[in-house]
């Protein structure tokens, strides 16, 4: 769910403006999954923009507060998201922490970084929503912990069903700034793409894993 229509348009804009996220249907990625797919969204480029940076840190902080009022810990999920949930805790004046992807393989052999105490409530920051699963991991890594999380917020999502239906069974509240079905509509608006091309990219986002460019 994002957080409101006109943010969820603006972020799409300025993700467009920064190329950090690009469209190319007839030169499709190819995705680490394997997946072929005309869009890339790597969000870590954000932190490089210092206005576009500050406003993706405020609307998220300014969401949390009125949403979950003010938590006790932010938790950002390793690594994509680090950098902008350290930005949100610093805003709001919060301890930060963040969730590696598995427990180091030595030293202290942590896999949540940073201190946290059992029973204290936590929102944790996501940088790019796909199907949820790394996302759902750091969840379950915290919960182990024995925190509450209170719920998730990302900067971007594909919008796949497999998501939804993943955050659903874990009972975890998810929202984000925008999502695919806004980013096409600035696209479309701003003539970044065309109708056929349109059409593409909404096939692709129906069924993902089996889409072929040609």
């Amino acid at each position: 769910m994002i957080f409101n229509e006109q943010t969820a348009r603006q972020t799409a804009k300025t993700l467009l403006q920064i190329n950090a996220i690009k469209l190319q249907p007839k030169a499709p990625f190819t995705w680490a999954s394997g997946w072929k797919s005309p869009i890339y969204c790597d969000n870590r480029v954000v932190l490089s923009y210092p206005p576009i940076r500050n406003y993706i840190r405020e609307e998220m902080s300014k969401f949390i507060e009125e949403h979950y009022g003010k938590p006790d810990v932010i938790a950002g999920v390793a690594t994509g998201a680090i950098g902008i949930g350290m930005l949100v805790a610093e805003y709001l004046g919060l301890p930060f922490i963040y969730v590696r992807p598995e427990a180091k393989g030595h030293g202290r052999k942590n896999q949540i970084e940073g201190h946290i105490e059992s029973g204290q409530n936590v929102v944790v920051v996501e940088d790019l929503i796909s199907t949820g699963k790394s996302s759902l991991n750091a969840v379950k890594a915290l919960k182990e912990a024995n925190v509450n999380v209170k719920g998730m917020i990302a900067i971007f999502s594909y919008g796949f069903e497999v998501a939804k239906n993943n955050f659903e069974n874990q009972n975890i509240t998810l929202h984000t700034l925008s999502n695919y079905e806004n980013l096409l509509l600035e696209a479309a608006s701003s003539n970044y793409i065309s109708e056929n091309e349109i059409e593409t990219l909404s096939q692709w986002n129906a069924n993902p894993s089996v889409w072929n460019a040609n």
